[in-house]
């Protein structure tokens, strides 16, 4: 949470002797207050924007982090990773296909429909290139997920890989490119 516009506020207030009384509109601690004041609102308009880039990637290692819960912390073997993968993949499959049915004939795609259908998509074709998760085959690894209890920096400790649906497995760093 920004403090700026807080800070501003009591120099000025210690500055006139310990409260902040009516200023003019154009004075210079008047001006300072409204520079706190937007700077503060530009950070927590740029905090709120990277917490939404952040969350599907926070979904996809919560979803993850309970498949390695399920299997009591250890580490999982590569079938049953891709099984994990597969099943994170066509997550959104039965929802499509919902919105497809409920359209009337002749009609348009709904907005929903399109947005399932780019999730889909995009989610399809990482998993064809290399889907980013963090290394479950490890056992060290998969302990760590484990314990993660949802913080972002936290997740700089984890091995990341990236695996195809041919099973190859690469390496990766964390924070992802894609």
């Amino acid at each position: 949470m920004p403090k700026t516009l807080e800070k501003a506020r009591k120099a000025i207030a210690k500055k006139r002797g310990g409260e902040l009384p009516a200023m003019h509109q154009y004075s210079r601690d008047s001006k300072r207050l409204q520079r706190a004041q937007i700077r503060d609102e530009r950070l927590e308009k740029i905090a709120a924007s990277r917490k939404k880039q952040d969350r599907p990637l926070l979904e996809r290692i919560a979803f993850f982090q309970a498949a390695v819960q399920e299997n009591e912390g250890k580490a999982l073997d590569m079938p049953a990773i891709q099984a994990k993968i597969q099943e994170f993949v066509h997550q959104y499959d039965e929802e499509y296909e919902a919105e497809k049915k409920a359209r009337r004939p002749g009609r348009p795609a709904s907005t929903r429909q399109d947005l399932l259908k780019v999730k889909i998509d995009a989610l399809r074709t990482e998993y064809s290139k290399g889907f980013y998760v963090p290394d479950l085959s490890d056992d060290t690894n998969a302990s760590e997920l484990d314990r993660w209890e949802g913080s972002w920096p936290y997740l700089a400790n984890l091995k990341w890989v990236k695996i195809t649906d041919s099973g190859e497995v690469r390496t990766s760093s964390f924070p992802p490119k894609m």
